[in-house]
């Protein structure tokens, strides 16, 4: 669960991800620019 996105499911760790940080897919541009750049609390579902 990612806070103030909601559920989640990594699929990609990415090459150029380092450290911790997570890209989320949004469904358009102006919702990425509306979340922006964040720091955000993830909690972990198995």
């Amino acid at each position: 669960m990612v806070e103030g996105y909601g559920y989640a499911i990594a699929r990609d760790t990415g090459g150029n991800i380092k450290g911790n940080k997570i890209d989320l897919h949004m469904a358009t541009t102006q919702q990425a620019s509306s979340f922006g750049v964040r720091t955000v609390q993830v909690k972990i579902i198995e």
